[in-house]
């Protein structure tokens, strides 16, 4: 059977408690037997006193004299002990009883008030004490302790407050503990309900996550979990419905075709022929721009980063496409240093600089320009490529980066959306300016030397500019 979270803290706390008053008790117990050893070693200081005033009584008076003995007595009585003392032979000499009789009345009960003794309650043995003058034994001292109240009142009072401060101690403990038992564990159970609700496709599912300790950033990472699930959701769907748009057209223009040929309607001539290779070949663009989409994304798990000197690297894919931009009448030029250089994957950079080049190239009319530029920035390195095409409108900026967005330049809007995963990639970002009839700017810019997943803990963000 499982025991709620708030049950096992409250048990923790319990057992806390009594651990601390269990070690309250024993500490008690602790002092009490230090002070009646106190006590013990004091009395036994008594008892010496006695007996060294007794010897001393011995030979002034050159034996056992019973006036000297009663007031010797009375005092050892006065210092809570009960005697009877004995001589050599074991004659009883002097006793407590008869040292009162010897006393005057008011001595006799002024002894008696400051002692508390009372001979009806004696009980106990006495305890022999050996009396000796010059190295010889002169009698015996008999002694038993009085009971005296004030310690006993004092252990008494001790135990009596311990015991009712326990009690309060604990009952507070307890209340405290229910209380931070809930509070403790209800972020937890919260947190439990909204992952079970993730678990069961409730993407908007969240939790309360204003505290500032552990807790707290564990219910603001879960949040953004939450958030970064429900947005990489609404994508899918995204993704699939335009896809499935996309791919409708193509397949329903084919269908229609062969449906036609099939029956007689449409002749299967060259050019039909040719419009049916044109469309599946559009189709096949199109799954392979998808394949790049879906490569793109997960192209930071595996990026292979070394040095580029970008002055080489962009000459080389220049020199590459060249051929097209001279077909159409466009100059392709650069402005890139030879000892620039940046930190990242070869291949998907290239993928980057090609797809842009591709887009400057379909937006710029002949006799336009597309510039191709680097230069260090603070904290990495810019790469711009710029045209001098029909721009883009204000209003279509923002979308631009969209999966299957098409601006007036056509195309099948999955060019732009993978340069800024590629680019996210690197832990980079790009930035466009434009203005139509002037032309565009997309600026990509890569931090130096960065790991996307060193930062914020976000493989697809940490490390941008």
């Amino acid at each position: 059977m499982r025991r709620p979270l708030a049950v096992k803290i409250l048990v923790l706390l319990l057992f806390t408690t009594s651990v601390a008053l269990s070690s309250a008790f024993i500490f008690r117990q602790l002092i009490i037997d230090d002070f009646r050893s106190y006590r013990e070693g004091e009395l036994e200081d008594r008892v010496y006193w006695v007996t060294a005033r007794l010897e001393g009584a011995y030979r002034e008076q050159r034996g056992w004299a019973a006036p000297a003995l009663a007031d010797h007595s009375a005092w050892a009585l006065l210092l809570g002990m009960e005697v009877r003392l004995t001589d050599h032979a074991g004659r009883v000499v002097m006793d407590t009883a008869q040292a009162l009789s010897l006393l005057p009345a008011a001595d006799r009960e002024r002894v008696l008030a400051v002692s508390g003794y009372l001979p009806a309650t004696a009980q106990g043995s006495y305890t022999p004490y050996p009396l000796f003058l010059d190295g010889k034994e002169i009698g015996t001292l008999g002694v038993r302790f009085v009971p005296r109240w004030r310690p006993a009142i004092f252990e008494e009072r001790a135990s009596r407050f311990l015991f009712w401060s326990s009690l309060l101690i604990g009952g507070i403990a307890i209340l405290v503990g229910i209380a931070a038992a809930r509070r403790l564990s209800r972020p937890l159970v919260l947190l439990t309900a909204a992952a079970e609700g993730i678990g069961k496709g409730d993407l908007t599912s969240r939790v309360p996550a204003h505290a500032r300790d552990e807790i707290g950033r564990l219910g603001q990472t879960f949040n953004r979990m939450a958030e970064e699930l429900q947005l990489q959701e609404r994508l899918r769907r995204t993704l699939f419905a335009n896809a499935a748009h996309e791919l409708r057209t193509p397949l329903t223009a084919i269908r229609c075709e062969l449906e036609g040929m099939m029956d007689g309607l449409i002749p299967s001539s060259r050019e039909q022929l040719q419009s049916l290779h044109d469309e599946t070949t559009r189709l096949t663009s199109l799954l392979a721009g998808m394949e790049d989409l879906s490569s793109a994304e997960a192209s930071s798990l595996n990026l292979q980063r070394q040095s580029v000197q970008l002055g080489p690297f962009l000459a080389g894919i220049m020199e590459r496409y060249q051929a097209l931009f001279d077909e159409k009448g466009v100059a392709l030029l650069s402005a890139a240093a030879d000892d620039d250089r940046v930190d990242a994957d070869p291949e998907l950079l290239s993928r980057i600089v090609v797809n842009l080049l591709g887009n400057a190239l379909r937006a710029t009319p002949a006799g336009g320009t597309v510039t191709v530029k680097s230069e260090p920035v603070t904290g990495g390195t810019a790469i711009s490529v710029t045209d001098t095409g029909c721009g883009i409108a204000a209003d279509a900026l923002p979308r631009i980066f969209e999966r299957f967005y098409r601006g007036a330049g056509g195309g099948m809007g999955l060019g732009l959306a993978i340069v800024k995963e590629l680019v996210e990639a690197h832990g980079g970002r790009i930035e466009v300016e434009s203005r139509v009839g002037e032309g565009s700017r997309f600026t990509v810019l890569i931090p130096a030397g960065s790991h996307p997943d060193l930062q914020d803990g976000n493989p697809q963000r940490a490390g941008r500019l």
